[in-house]
């Protein structure tokens, strides 16, 4: 009985080695591969304006259809894969980004005035989403994305303290990718500050990167220039200096516009203006010929042209320009 039992136990030992061996000679089978070929696209807001207007004539041009823009990249003809225009264009989600650096003290209550009544001028009821944001040498996300005005309101009220420094850059970096990189709409950020950056580990090419990256319009308002006595706290007259410069470069190569002025009724036109663009904005999306990612340092030029060259005696197009290609996760 004893043998029977040691045979028995050494024939299912010999029989567990065996199996152990045939696994390891066999190869095993990798799993099917069912991940969709992923598909590159690109995103265009465009702004058409004519170059022209009569008195209280409005400068945006509303009426133009997908066959009325070309689209190259690197000098390539592009398929136009979607068109969007102001009767069809998704929500906007919005950042409103406020320097509350020292220098801004003295003007810290028309900067909120400033904010909140950006915030009021663009965001539709039901449809756009707002968040706010603070930066000095801290980068602090106040309010997070929402169509409640009061909230809004509120969170704009609740800033009483100004910091050491100016990290713009950081913030815009952050906020792009942090709380744009994903919103199911169009990206915009709107800049309210007096003065350059001084604290940043960003820099501006990191900053104006992050921003084509994540298909972000920039809109700088400065609140450093300013007419002598309607501002307290605004220096008058202020010819644009280095940081100017360097706002404007900021949103043009997004996209976008800066304004400059201490005037609060000059300061809601431009609220209106801004307002009334991303209404008219056309949507234009492409998938690129080139579908090599490869995060080169050399940005891939775009140029917008009309199909009809006539159109450029009297209209102009404004757009992003460039973009550095990177596989970045978008919705």
């Amino acid at each position: 009985m004893r043998k029977a039992v040691l045979f028995l136990f050494s024939a299912a030992l010999a029989l567990a080695f065996a199996a152990v061996a045939a696994a390891q000679e066999t190869s095993p089978t990798p799993p099917p591969d069912d991940d969709p070929v992923s598909v590159f696209e690109v995103r265009l807001p465009i702004t058409v304006e004519k170059k022209k207007v009569k008195k209280n004539e409005d400068r945006l041009v509303t009426n133009l259809t997908r066959g009325d823009f070309l689209v190259y990249e690197d000098g390539v003809l592009q398929d136009i894969a979607f068109f969007t225009d102001q009767n069809t264009n998704p929500p906007v989600f919005v950042g409103v980004l406020m320097d509350t650096s020292p220098s801004t003290a003295g003007k810290m209550r028309f900067s909120k005035r400033a904010a909140k009544d950006f915030i009021y001028t663009v965001t539709r009821l039901r449809k756009d989403q707002a968040a706010f944001m603070t930066f000095d040498h801290r980068v602090n996300l106040v309010q997070d994305f929402t169509d409640r005005l009061d909230v809004l309101d509120k969170a704009v009220d609740n800033v009483k303290e100004t910091g050491s420094q100016t990290a713009l850059y950081d913030a815009v970096w952050q906020f792009a990718d942090e709380k744009l990189r994903n919103v199911p709409g169009r990206r915009v950020i709107v800049i309210i500050t007096d003065g350059e950056d001084t604290f940043s580990r960003a820099e501006l090419e990191d900053a104006i990167d992050i921003a084509q990256r994540t298909e972000t319009t920039i809109f700088g308002i400065s609140t450093k220039e300013g007419f002598l006595g309607t501002v307290p706290g605004v220096e008058a007259g202020t010819v644009k200096d280095k940081g100017d410069k360097l706002l404007e470069r900021l949103c043009e190569e997004t996209g976008g516009k800066a304004f400059f002025t201490g005037d609060m009724l000059a300061l809601e036109r431009a609220f209106t203006r801004i307002s009334k663009e991303l209404r008219s904005q056309y949507i234009v999306t492409y998938q690129p010929e080139n579908q090599e990612y490869d995060g080169r340092q050399r940005k891939r030029q775009i140029e917008v042209r009309f199909r009809d060259k006539s159109l450029e005696d009297d209209y102009e197009i404004r757009t992003k320009k460039e973009y550095r290609a990177i596989k970045d996760t978008l919705r």
